[in-house]
């Protein structure tokens, strides 16, 4: 038998031990290969479980339904209308030029707004929807809808669009919502998603605004599974967004009508309050606009008709304009003069024109003068030079502080955005605003609501609603909100003495029920529905002596020159219900264009629809016939939106 050799040995050994060390080292491979899949699949399956999810699963945000705003009486001032639109997400969509591209070959997409759609999306997150057409016509969403599957990262989608079917009547008041610009990010702390959501609308003026809030609702969530082009396959969750809140406002939608409709043509406003709640009926400013205009971006030539035209019609002249009051404050001196003991109201002044003060001399809006004249004749007959003498013995003091307790000097409570807080001013105001003392010649024009002295329309008919009630009536527009009455509580008595009170009263129902009163000839022939009144008219410009003595007529001045026409007033005058007032800028005397407006609202209100003619001065049928019969009914059609290619 032949046995092995030595070197035959030595090789089998080194074989084997090169085996081992081979095999060793594979089975420290297999080993850490175990270990790390049994880390993956086992300790960190759940974080690679949620990174696959990411892949397949997506959370959208649903936008909440907007709060509705009704009238009083539940007519819809500001609705929801079906949106039929498309919106797209960038991370889906790949080239989104050349996906927006074949888009416009299905709808109409000009390059602009392609180009424009394309920054939006750079700006915002790659998983943001971005809005790419809005208020699509039916046939115009059903093309997309059909070929969406081509087109990745387009979603069509029925969403809601803001409408205000009563167009200009609401203008100011409701306002109106558009999308959000960096402007409206500086207003929030903190916005949240649904604030940064790409399109998403909020309120720019008015209750919009100023409710937005709780108009805007909270929005919900959706989990969706979507395939490996980003297609939805099916809805795994959702968390429903919450509807904002319903508002009812105090306003009644027939009288704002009219109002509107009673001051077209004009610069003015009106204000109609109850003088027991202090709900607000009505509070019309002309010229109004379109707010529906505004919702996806105004057109250039519509803005540009806005914001050149001399009568302001963005302004909501009822809260944010401030005037001076005129004649229509003498009621406040009076009780000034009444409450510190200064005067008999029987005690007669005579008015010769004019009174001098120093080496001035301060007129009567009566050339010739009043003669002698007693409390309830000045005002019936508006005598200037009756306040002047009385206001040299109260002092602007007293007289600032019972302007303050009439509504002066103080914002209303409304939440409304850019609301005038007038004036009332006094010594220390002027020395903080001017570096100046008070001098006599400020005390006589304040005393006749000229000078310093300014009021908006609502603190005009809150100031009436005071002297009709007694009371420290406050204006309120939200009567209730989610079916829910706002509560409203009884105004505290203004502490005046109540045969004072009467006084001033008697003295505004002689101004407009007896001759020679100045607002006689808009009288309410109507004798339960009488109503007690101060007409006013307010200059814009000093008068020269040349002026004076020339006895220019407003008519021959430039508009803009022309004096404010005021009136306010109350009925019934036995028993209070309703206070207005009515301011026309550069409308002339406050007698011939602001009394009659006044007179014709207050019929509305009280009668709760058209006044019959007996309610009216005979003298006044003709044009009251040519009113009722050219009256628009208080429904108007909503205008379209403008379109794309014309928005500033």
């Amino acid at each position: 038998m032949i046995q092995p050799s030595k070197n035959s040995k030595e090789k089998r050994r080194r074989i084997t031990r090169r085996a081992l060390v081979l095999g060793g080292m594979q089975g420290a491979v297999i080993g850490a290969l175990a270990l790390r899949m049994r880390y993956l699949q086992i300790d960190q399956s759940s974080e690679y479980r949620l990174l696959s999810d990411e892949n397949r699963i997506r959370d959208r945000l649903l936008l909440p339904e907007r709060g509705l705003i009704f009238d009083r009486n539940g007519l819809p001032l500001a609705e929801n209308l079906p949106n039929y639109r498309v919106v797209m997400i960038r991370e889906q969509a790949g080239n989104v030029l050349q996906v927006l591209a074949q888009l416009s070959r299905i709808i109409e997409l000009p390059l602009e707004r392609r180009e424009e759609i394309y920054a939006q999306m750079r700006k915002f997150g790659p998983s943001k929807k971005v809005p790419v057409a809005e208020q699509l016509s039916w046939q115009d969403f059903a093309r997309v809808s059909a070929n969406a599957p081509s087109l990745p990262g387009i979603i069509t989608e029925v969403g809601l669009n803001r409408n205000y079917p009563k167009v200009e009547d609401y203008s100011h008041v409701i306002g109106y919502v558009g999308p959000v610009s960096e402007a409206d990010l500086d207003r929030f702390d903190d916005p949240d998603q649904l604030i940064l959501s790409p399109g998403f609308q909020i309120g720019k003026t008015g209750l919009e605004r100023r409710k937005g809030d709780r108009l805007r609702g909270e929005a919900g969530t959706q989990r969706v599974e979507v395939n490996a082009v980003g297609r939805v396959m099916r809805e795994l969750g959702r968390n429903e967004p919450k509807k904002g809140d319903d508002i009812q406002l105090t306003l009644d939608h027939d009288l704002q009508h009219y109002a509107q409709y009673r001051l077209e043509g004009e610069s003015a406003a009106a204000v109609v309050m109850d003088v027991n709640s202090g709900d607000i009926r009505a509070m019309a400013s002309t010229p109004g606009f379109d707010p529906n205009q505004f919702i996806y971006g105004i057109s250039s030539k519509y803005w540009n008709n806005l914001i050149n035209n001399e009568y302001r019609p963005l302004a909501d002249k009822t809260i944010s304009g401030a005037y001076p009051p005129g004649s229509t404050v003498k009621m406040v001196t009076a009780l000034a003069a009444l409450e510190e003991g200064m005067i008999d109201p029987e005690e007669e002044i005579m008015c010769r024109g004019f009174i001098e003060v120093g080496n001035r001399r301060f007129h009567c809006w009566k050339r010739g003068g009043h003669g002698k004249m007693n409390l309830t004749n000045g005002l019936k007959q508006s005598c200037d030079v009756y306040y002047y003498e009385i206001s040299q013995r109260i002092g602007i003091e007293k007289m600032a502080l019972m302007a303050r307790r009439f509504g002066f000097g103080a914002k209303p409570p409304l939440t409304l955005p850019s609301i005038s807080s007038g004036l009332a001013p006094n010594k220390q105001w002027k020395f903080d605003r001017y570096a100046d003392e008070w001098r006599i010649g400020d005390t006589l024009n304040a005393a006749i609501g000229q000078g310093f002295v300014l009021a908006s329309p609502m603190q005009l008919a809150v100031m009436t609603g005071r002297l009709a009630s007694g009371r420290a009536v406050q204006p309120r527009l939200i009567q209730r909100v989610n079916g829910v009455a706002e509560p409203v509580e009884r105004a505290p008595s203004l502490e005046l003495k109540p045969e004072n009170l009467d006084l001033v009263r008697l003295g505004m129902f002689r101004v407009s029920n007896e001759t020679r009163g100045t607002a006689y000839r808009s009288r309410i022939e109507e004798p339960k529905f009488a109503m007690a009144g101060k007409t006013g008219t307010a200059q814009v410009k000093g008068i020269t002596t040349e002026e004076r003595a020339a006895g220019l007529d407003d008519t021959e001045v430039p508009w803009k020159y022309r004096d404010h026409a005021l009136f306010v007033g109350y009925a019934p005058y036995d028993n209070p219900k309703y206070a207005i007032s009515v301011v026309i800028e550069h409308g002339g005397s406050g007698s011939g264009a602001a009394a009659p407006v006044a007179r014709d609202v207050m019929l509305r209100a009280l009668y709760g629809t058209t006044p019959p003619l007996s309610a009216y001065p005979r003298s006044a049928w003709p044009a009251i016939r040519e009113q009722q019969a050219n009256e628009p009914p208080p429904n108007p059609n909503v205008s379209s939106a403008p379109s794309g290619s014309d928005r500033a």
